[in-house]
């Protein structure tokens, strides 16, 4: 189920970033959360006015995070690729990942990817530093992502919370699609690949994650997405046409190599 959620995110992203052209990715952002919305509220169809406080608190807060991590993430690709893009954003597991151990192993395996991104965002004429800030910010929004989707698992029935979430993140993005509708005339080509994102890149992986995250621990699914890297790197190749330089390269196997590591290194439960 990771698997197939992580290759649906990154194919979902490129197949959307071809759109950025039309609708730009505050658009295509747009679109998909409505999209996101269609999907899940229905399967969800959350019972908003039992919700406890203590239960609206992360849906509220889950609702922010998919607005701000799509938008930064989508702007990113827009400016850095979606391979540089997603091995950045790809911090925030790993951090969840890494976080609170006092293993020197992990503490080695934290400095192998700060390397790693270190020569990511080396000076050179060609950097973008602004889409490697936004891919970063996108990374803190996908740690948070991971926790908070775990405790509206433990705290909701079923779906209703991610349901909730989406649906209140859709109605902030409403009028901001509308607008871009009405300033850039969208052809049938760019709303089927953002409508396509909506479904490869929102719907089918929250669900995924929701029900991943109820049996697995944040810990090991933080580790296991490292797989999303090498996904994205792939899609960007296949799909988009885009080229990664050795660096560029050696930089994702360091990050996915202390991930590896660390997860190859974590003790056995009995």
């Amino acid at each position: 189920m990771m698997l197939a959620s992580g290759l649906s995110t990154q194919l979902g992203a490129a197949i959307g970033s071809l759109a950025f052209p039309v609708l730009g990715p505050v658009g295509v952002v747009a679109v998909r959360q409505c999209v996101a919305a269609v999907v899940l509220l229905p399967v969800g169809r959350p019972r908003l006015r039992s919700f406890t406080r203590r239960q609206w608190g992360p849906v509220l807060l889950l609702a922010a995070v998919f607005g701000v991590v799509n938008l930064s993430l989508y702007t990113a690709i827009d400016r850095i690729g979606l391979g540089l893009a997603v091995t950045l954003e790809f911090l925030g597991p790993l951090t969840i990942a890494l976080a609170g151990s006092r293993r020197r192993v992990d503490l080695g395996c934290a400095a192998l990817a700060v390397a790693g991104v270190a020569a990511l965002m080396r000076p050179r004429p060609t950097a973008d530093y602004v889409g490697m800030g936004l891919a970063l910010l996108a990374a803190a929004c996908w740690a948070a992502y991971i926790l908070l989707n775990r405790s509206i698992g433990q705290r909701i029935p079923g779906t209703q919370g991610t349901a909730a979430a989406a649906g209140l993140s859709a109605l902030v993005y409403l009028p901001i699609g509308a607008g871009v509708v009405v300033h850039h005339t969208p052809s049938a080509a760019a709303v089927g690949a953002a409508v396509t994102a909506g479904v490869l890149s929102s719907a089918l992986p929250f669900l995924a994650d929701l029900f991943t995250l109820r049996r697995v621990p944040a810990e090991a699914f933080g580790l296991f997405m490292s797989v999303n890297p090498v996904f994205a790197a792939a899609v960007g190749v296949l799909v988009l046409g885009q080229k990664l330089d050795v660096a560029a390269w050696l930089s994702i196997v360091a990050i996915i190599a202390a991930n590896a590591i660390s997860i190859l290194a974590r003790p056995r439960r009995a």
